[in-house]
């Protein structure tokens, strides 16, 4: 587990707000996440999760605030840009490219650094095949990590929904991020593919040194796999802490119960 009070953060969010119109969706967050830590961002439907990843990745602009990134200052670039960075999603609805095979949809995140012109894609130059026959390489070496290679030339909307997902993560984790965002990847899943999920997690924070910061409604996951969480309701934070710690605090069971159900059940 990472030094959450020592480490320097890799992403440090500054008191970061977002109006849309009058009503304020993120209010004056701060948030710093050392390298190698698995931090979980949760609270109820509404508070504000998912455009804290919105505004991480470039997707839509802060109003207020910065968001560092290493050293460099990220709030106000382009969604490419970010990625090219370091940092990389998955959404809470899986956004493959249904129709293409599982191999396709991963060797889609390396085209960036093909390093071939649009000639030489026209022209099938010696070039062109050399660079796509070792992408496909890197695609399939990577997809054997993730135990998928047996499955690459099926189409991605034929899997089932754990496998998607599966394919989905390695599809970020092609870009060589250092930090990765998991928007509830337990969505829709089985018991036995969240104790894969959560497996899964483990290993790619380990296997590739990432920084992993999860949005997830499955308190099953939150509790057994994060180290660290951060608790938001209407847009700001309400308690940090430990797994144990977040399990006992009232104001956390009042956001998720409503304070007159989570009154009833202290008494």
């Amino acid at each position: 587990m990472a030094d959450t009070q020592t480490a320097r953060p890799v992403l440090d969010l500054r008191e970061v707000t977002k109006f849309f119109g009058g009503l304020s969706a993120v209010k004056g967050l701060s948030l710093a996440l050392p390298r190698g830590a698995l931090w979980g961002l949760i609270g109820p439907n509404g508070a504000g999760k998912t455009t804290v990843f919105n505004l991480i990745t470039g997707l839509i602009k802060v109003s207020e605030g910065e968001i560092i990134f290493g050293d460099e200052r990220i709030d106000g670039l382009e969604p490419y840009e970010i990625t090219r960075m370091g940092v990389a999603r998955t959404f809470q609805n899986i956004r493959l490219f249904s129709n293409l095979s599982v191999l396709d949809n991963v060797r889609i995140a390396y085209h960036p650094h093909a390093g071939y012109s649009f000639g030489d894609s026209m022209l099938r130059t010696r070039r062109f095949t050399a660079k796509e026959k070792e992408l496909t390489d890197q695609a399939m070496e990577f997809l054997s990590i993730f135990k998928l290679q047996g499955i690459a030339e099926e189409t991605a909307r034929n899997l089932p929904y754990g496998e998607q997902r599966r394919v989905e993560i390695a599809r970020a984790l092609a870009c060589n991020p250092q930090v990765l965002l998991l928007d509830e990847p337990a969505a829709g899943m089985n018991p036995r593919e969240i104790q894969e999920l959560m497996d899964l997690i483990h290993f790619i924070r380990d296997r590739f040194k990432l920084t992993i910061l999860l949005i997830e409604h499955q308190m099953r996951v939150v509790m057994g796999i994060c180290e660290y969480l951060t608790v938001m309701d209407f847009g700001e934070v309400i308690a940090r802490g430990t797994p144990k710690e977040i399990q006992g605090n009232q104001k956390v069971v009042e956001a998720y119960l409503g304070k007159g159900v989570a009154s009833s059940a202290a008494g």
